[in-house]
């Protein structure tokens, strides 16, 4: 079992995390705009085989907000911070869903020495488009206006496999209670952090390191092509394409997903 959510202090503000057992340490990181309970099936499920890391990223869930923007960079030190003060001192395979991918990717350029493999589901390497990035301002200007409640309710529906969607209302309620405890700071933050992300395709010929990419093939929001081109352009990687699966691949598809990362994870013991 995961120890209780607690908030050590971390520069200017609390950063709630969970951490469990003393195995291979792995740094889950959640997507935009929800938090550690993303990984909750994770939790469950894999304990046994490594040290499970689950932040909440400044803003979200039960981590405090501070004024935006951020940045990819500020995400990536504020994980670096809190490995540090839970005694986490050595390499951590990290995990990242969605924008938890770009803080992946942010993590491996900023403290390579700290990554020992690397997790990516649902996201991608390159930057937004021109396009994509006026639609990150539109919705923190939205944000500001009227909350976090709009932002959630168009993004529901688009986060799972239609059949998800329409099987399994208890998991979709869920979801979209954890968004709704997504702060305007942090939403606006996150925005802004997408917005100015730098293109990660770059930085393949940098990333020799174990690799596995997990991608729902009913994915609305980055399709399976993103994908392929990481798996095509990080050296050694391996992509598994869980059918039936949308945005959050772990939640709609947990046994799959979990073996797929267990068989990963059975590698560092060899």
């Amino acid at each position: 079992m995961a120890d209780e959510k607690t908030a050590p202090e971390i520069e200017d503000y609390q950063m709630s995390y969970e951490d469990s057992s003393d195995r291979v340490p792995v740094l889950w990181i959640h997507g935009y705009p929800l938090d550690n309970t993303l990984w909750d099936y994770q939790i469950d499920g894999l304990a046994d085989i490594a040290r499970l890391i689950t932040p909440d990223l400044r803003g979200h869930g039960m981590s405090e907000p501070t004024a935006p923007p951020y940045s990819m960079a500020t995400f990536a030190d504020d994980c670096m911070r809190l490995l540090d003060d839970i005694g986490c001192a050595g390499p951590v395979v990290v995990a990242g869903l969605s924008m938890g991918g770009y803080v992946a990717f942010e993590i491996c350029r900023r403290h390579p020495e700290r990554v020992a493999g690397l997790i990516l589901s649902a996201t991608r390497a390159g930057a937004d488009s021109a396009d994509t990035q006026k639609a990150r301002d539109l919705s923190a200007d939205q944000a500001i206006a009227e909350g976090v409640a709009p932002i959630a309710a168009g993004m529901v529906p688009r986060l799972f496999a239609p059949a998800t969607y329409e099987k399994e209302p208890g998991l979709v309620d869920f979801v979209h209670e954890m968004m709704l405890e997504t702060s305007v700071d942090g939403m606006v933050g996150a925005c802004a952090a997408m917005r100015d992300r730098p293109d990660s395709t770059l930085d393949f010929p940098q990333l020799d390191l174990p690799t596995l990419i997990l991608h729902g093939a009913e994915d609305q929001l980055i399709p399976v092509s993103e994908a392929e081109i990481m798996h095509k352009g990080i050296s050694g990687s391996k992509l598994v394409v869980l059918e039936g699966a949308g945005h959050l691949p772990n939640m709609e598809m947990p046994l799959e997903y979990n073996e797929a990362v267990r068989g990963f994870l059975e590698g560092f013991y060899e």
